[in-house]
């Protein structure tokens, strides 16, 4: 077997063009940099990754169940997805310290994901494998005699290759697939690993992780895969999961730009609250009209203002409108 690994892989302008409006939206979006460092956050994320990683798999356990889990609790089950969640979460908290580079923590990350489920936890297959359809074959795993020589090239070449880190994480995952190196879990760690990989490079996909991304597209996610084994390429494949990570970033900034507006709103309403009650304490006979030309609101939103400052008990109103004055509540 040749010692240079090279996967066949064409890149596309398609593929180029994510490359840029994914680094656009990863740059836009700021709302996760502020979630980094809160445990809570971080802790429910892994939950639904764990949970989204094991139902691809035909794990019958829902996202509440794997919660108690992971919390400690008892609950119905079947046991050998109960041991799944408990395996897997002991991964996925391991996983800011595995190098994705590295084929021994590979092989660490599979013993404790599959642990009590397989015998061959932690290493390499020793014999040869299928992905089935019912009765049929869909899918030859490379032979097992040449795995470990050949997973060590694909490691030497996720760490060389120059490739943008968004593409070689997709050529990996397709590539681990595809050679199928371990006698199960090889869905699960494939995922996993280029969640690694692409947290590696930006913090984000620590919230934004492939496991949830294909749980949510698994249909078309098979397709693709089976169409890139016909092709013998993963370009399809590469193409599709960069497409998928861009409409999740953008949907997040969607939904931050949504936040962002809503956020100024409040904030200039507060500014103005303040604002008016600073120039009642000055001035209480100023009438909503000289309120509005000072701070350059509309009349009616000046109006607006005193009436809830006044329901609010900070300002009380002596005297009719034409005479009267603003007395503010310390």
């Amino acid at each position: 077997m040749s010692e240079h690994y090279e996967p066949p892989f064409i890149m596309t302008g398609e593929i180029t063009n994510l490359i840029v409006e994914i680094g656009e939206l990863v740059g836009s979006i700021a709302t996760y940099e502020a979630m980094n460092p809160n445990p809570i956050l971080r802790r429910e994320s892994r939950i639904k990754t764990i949970h989204s990683s094991l139902a691809i798999e035909q794990n019958t356990l829902s996202l509440e169940q794997v919660t108690d889990i992971i919390n400690g609790k008892r609950i119905l089950g079947p046991p050998q997805d109960i041991h799944e969640v408990k395996n897997a979460y002991e991964a996925y908290e391991r996983i800011s310290t595995l190098d994705p580079y590295n084929v021994k923590n590979l092989l660490t990350a599979h013993k404790i994901m599959m642990n009590g489920l397989v015998k061959e936890a932690g290493v390499f297959r020793s014999g040869n494998v299928g992905v089935y359809a019912g009765t049929e074959l869909i899918h030859a795993g490379t032979p097992a005699k040449y795995v470990p020589d050949l997973m060590q090239q694909l490691f030497t070449w996720l760490k060389e290759s120059m490739y943008h880190p968004l593409v070689k994480s997709c050529i990996f995952h397709y590539e681990f697939e595809f050679i199928h190196p371990f006698q199960d879990g090889n869905g699960r760690m494939g995922r996993l690993w280029q969640s690694l990989i692409l947290q590696k490079w930006k913090d984000i996909f620590t919230w934004l992780p492939v496991e949830t991304l294909v749980y949510e597209n698994q249909e078309e996610y098979y397709k693709v895969l089976q169409s890139a084994d016909n092709k013998g390429d993963s370009t399809e494949f590469v193409e599709f999961m960069l497409g998928m990570i861009r409409d999740a970033l953008s949907e997040i900034s969607t939904t931050q730009n949504e936040n962002d507006v809503v956020t100024n709103v409040v904030i200039n309403v507060i500014t103005n609250e303040d604002k008016v009650l600073s120039m009642l304490k000055q001035d209480g006979k100023m009438s909503a009209t000289m309120l509005a030309n000072s701070i350059g609101i509309t009349q009616r939103q000046a109006q607006r203002i005193l009436s809830k400052l006044k329901d609010e008990g900070k300002i009380l109103r002596h005297g009719a409108n034409k005479n009267g004055y603003w007395e503010v509540i310390n």
